[in-house]
């Protein structure tokens, strides 16, 4: 389809009167009988812009003979084209040549005939390129709306590529200075100045800007031909010209911002291509345009969606325009729909299921009922605005849904690609909350699971998994683990495990009774592994919120107590935090009895799975083994042998690291693994409680395993847990011969304690903390044990020992002098105090002369300066 021209196209207006004599005497001649009833035949829509010169020019109707006459004259104007085609030649003076491009732009007008009838002599092409560097805007004018025409035929597309027809209109579009030109009585050049932000607005009327005006638009719309094609796109992307095409988006013009949109579109279509457009800014620009409600943006509507529906196939750039306030829903076809079935008529309540409270004074006449909005705009019964916007976009998609009209059946069928099948839309995300929603309770299995999808694709930040919880989008998936189709159990599990992971959608699985499912989709052998993975994150995610509320249950307590009340109750506090603990494991291990079965599922699929689900199995058996009866399970389904097999994977990535620069490692694989053990060792832990599971194990190498991943180059994180197992295994299942009870203890304080507090000084930001820090410390450190001393050099403890020599006193400045002075007792720490600033810091405690001025002249003495 042609673009539709709106600027006044280039005619024989402009041309004086005395200036056509002899040969040129001819031309105007053949030009006009060229100019004849043809160019009428394009429509009363563009009679007002081409010149008509003929019988046929006023108006009137054509009679029989008119027409037959009309056919002859038809024929013996095509003859002259060829005369008008040599006059392109560059061997022709500048008029012709303008003259002859101005009569071909306004003939290529009467359709793909004339088109052909141009095109039928070589050459042509190069010579109307030439043109669009003619100084005479005219020219330039003609020149690129006759090949905007000529490459609206895909035949000729090729042609005028190859022709370089495509880098002279890029180029042509990206130029900031064009010279146009007036003609009056006589001619005369005036260069201006022109640039995008030009384009639309509001001049004065200025014959130049409005030729400059056309150019460009007849630019664009050549391009938009040109990236019809999907193997001449790229160039379009290579060059500069895409900037220039974003930007034409914020004009004014309506056909400006259609050619933009258009190309855009295009564009696309094509995956490779989604980078760039995003870089160029086109997200925030195409959701504005959608959103425009006026009647002539509806073109640009289309494209707008059309092009987002693309970008949205990528999750970052859909997780990108659901930022903007969109969401995609898919088109399930209008007959899905008919199995809508509105809920009979009862007391209202909000989408996420509960109840708008009566009113206790009820109108005597009814109208508490029937005017519910007065009632429930009382202060304390008035909705909060998720609510509000729940109940908006319900009411709007189920009346659509009840007139027919929430989707038409030709709409998504100008999508094209490799996911042809599945058709999308893109809504605002009140409606489209609300139209998945509604999906979700057809009957249409197909519809249902696609709709599943697009909830978890959607579900990217906390407005949106809010929002589908306030439109009651949980209790539904919920019962659709229950489905007899595989393919929706599956979806809806994939909706779930991304709702989960807000706190509120954990509270409200728990509320809907989504517990029992989940378990029962565990329990039941038949379920994919697929779906058992995402229930599992699910499952993870409850126990992990939680332990996460007792835990600020607690802080909050411990902050609104006062200091008396801790040295008091400090211990019963402290017994009550283990309480908590273990009361939220065993209340909510109580709701999963497992058999054994499931817990041989479980193992199975920790022993089989990918780090990060390994790292949730282990939290949901951490959380299971509160019970001795799964623990008993665990045991007899070799769970222990599991996480033997885990912990063999984790010294073999420490030592791995450890002789290999860390820099050449992904880091990637080292969290994993680091989260992994570190949920292993949890569940190790918690199984030690349980005589039956220590009997089962064998204790000593499950020593030298955490030992040696102890002195490995793991996060200090999961030392601290790996130290807490050490702990546990040595009281619980004791030590051979092998195992000395105090080197164990050296070795927990070398690569867990000392490291830990080595940190907390370079990371803390209260200096009491860094005081607790460095008294502790020295503690450690007056053992008289050198390899202490040298784990705190190793872990770079001597800078933030100095920061604290600068800011400490009392009995942290005296700490840190005894740590120093014991590190000072090797002299391959010298160089580090030294380059830390210690000396000028200890020659200033020595002046003041001040409790621990010989301290300090100690450990000046010991270095050498």
């Amino acid at each position: 389809m042609l673009p539709v021209i709106t600027a006044a196209s280039p005619g024989l207006s402009h041309l004086p009167r005395n200036h056509l004599i002899g040969r040129r005497f001819h031309l105007r001649r053949h030009r006009l009988l060229l100019a004849t009833p043809a160019m009428a035949s394009c429509g009363a829509g563009r009679s007002r812009r081409i010149l008509l010169v003929g019988a046929f020019a006023s108006g009137d109707s054509p009679s029989r003979q008119d027409v037959d006459h009309s056919a002859g004259a038809m024929s013996s104007r095509s003859a002259y084209i060829g005369l008008f085609v040599r006059l392109l030649g560059l061997d022709n003076d500048a008029r012709d040549r303008e003259h002859a491009v101005c009569t071909l732009y306004q003939y290529s007008l009467g359709g793909r005939k004339s088109i052909d009838e141009i095109m039928q002599f070589p050459g042509c092409i190069v010579l109307i390129i030439s043109l669009l560097k003619s100084e005479s805007t005219h020219a330039c004018e003609a020149a690129a709306g006759l090949l905007c025409n000529i490459t609206s035929v895909q035949i000729y597309r090729k042609m005028a590529v190859e022709s370089g027809a495509m880098e002279a209109i890029i180029s042509l579009l990206c130029k900031s200075t064009i010279t146009p030109e007036v003609t009056t009585n006589s001619i005369t050049t005036t260069p201006i100045s022109f640039s995008p932000c030009h384009v639309g607005l509001k001049l004065s009327p200025n014959v130049k800007v409005l030729l400059s005006l056309q150019i460009m638009e007849q630019c664009l719309c050549t391009i938009w031909n040109f990236s019809i094609d999907e193997n001449w796109r790229y160039k379009i992307l290579r060059s500069d010209v895409l900037i220039k095409i974003v930007s034409y988006l914020d004009e004014e013009d309506i056909k400006f911002k259609e050619a933009a949109g258009g190309i855009i579109s295009n564009l696309a279509l094509n995956p490779s291509n989604h980078g760039a457009l995003v870089e160029a800014g086109v997200v925030p620009k195409l959701v504005h345009l959608l959103q425009t409600k006026e009647d002539d943006y509806k073109i640009i509507r289309k494209e707008a969606r059309s092009s987002l529906i693309q970008l949205a196939c990528d999750d970052y750039y859909h997780s990108l325009i659901i930022e903007e306030g969109l969401v995609r829903v898919p088109l399930v076809g209008s007959a899905a729909y008919k199995a809508f079935k509105p809920l009979p008529h009862s007391w209202p309540s909000f989408p996420d299921g509960s109840e708008i409270k009566r009113s206790s004074q009820p109108s005597k006449y009814g109208a508490t009922e029937l005017l519910l909005g007065l009632s429930v705009n009382v202060k304390h019964r008035k909705p909060d605005e998720a609510k509000i916007n729940a109940m908006i976009g319900r009411s709007n998609q189920q009346f659509l849904a009840r007139v027919g009209a929430i989707e038409l059946d030709d709409e998504g069928n100008e999508q094209s690609g490799p996911e042809k099948n599945d058709l999308y839309t893109i809504l605002p995300w009140v409606d489209g909350v609300a139209r998945l929603v509604l999906i979700l309770g057809l009957e249409d299995g197909s519809a249902i699971k696609k709709a599943a999808r697009a909830i978890g694709d959607a579900s990217v930040n906390e407005h949106l998994r809010s929002s589908f919880k306030e439109a009651g989008a949980v209790k539904p998936l919920l019962q659709l683990l229950r489905h007899s189709n595989v393919p929706v159990r599956e979806a809806a599990a994939y909706a779930l495990e991304k709702l989960s992971v807000s706190a509120t959608i954990c509270q409200k699985i728990k509320a809907e009774g989504g517990l029992e499912l989940l378990v029962n989709a565990v329990k039941d052998p038949t379920t994919p592994v697929e779906q058992l993975e995402k229930i599992i994150y699910v499952l993870s995610r409850m126990f992990d919120m939680a332990i996460n509320v007792v835990a600020e249950t607690e802080s909050y307590t411990c902050e609104d107590a006062t200091s008396a009340d801790r040295r008091i109750h400090g211990d019963k506090a402290s017994g009550n935090s283990e309480i908590s603990h273990t009361f939220v494991n065993q209340d909510m291990a109580s709701e999963l009895i497992l058999g054994f079965e499931a817990i041989s599922l479980l193992t199975k699929v920790l022993k089989e799975a990918s780090p990060s689900l390994q790292a949730k199995v282990c939290c949901v058996l951490e959380h299971l083994a509160s019970s001795e009866q799964h623990a008993t399970a665990m045991t007899a389904a070799c769970t222990g042998s599991v996480i033997e097999a885990i912990l063999e994977i984790g010294v073999i990535h420490g030592t791995r690291a450890d002789s290999e620069n860390l820099d050449n490692l992904p880091r990637i694989g080292i969290e994993e693994v680091s989260q992994v053990v570190s949920a292993a060792v949890r569940l190790l832990t918690k199984l030690l409680n349980f005589d039956i599971f220590v009997r089962s194990i064998n204790s000593d190498k499950f020593t030298s395993l955490l030992r040696r991943m102890l002195k490995s180059s793991f996060p200090l994180q999961s030392k601290d847990w790996l130290a807490a197992c050490i702990v546990k295994l040595e009281s619980r299942a004791g030590l051979s011969a092998g195992h000395d009870v105090s080197s164990i203890d050296m070795e927990i304080t070398i690569y867990q304690t000392i490291p830990r507090l080595v940190d907390l000084m370079m990371t803390s930001y209260s200096f009491e903390n860094k005081r607790t820090v460095v008294i502790e410390l020295k503690k450690i450190i007056s053992s008289g044990v050198l390899e202490y001393t040298r784990a705190v050099a190793d872990n770079g403890g001597i800078f933030p020992l100095v920061k604290i020599l600068e800011e400490g006193d009392g009995d942290a400045l005296e700490a840190t002098l005894a740590i120093l002075y014991n590190l000072s007792m090797d002299p391959e720490n010298h160089p580090a105090i030294i380059a830390a600033g210690a000396v000028p810091l200890l020659k200033r405690i020595v002046l003041m002369e001040g409790p621990h001025w010989t301290s300090a002249i100690w450990l000046l003495r010991t270095l050498p300066v």
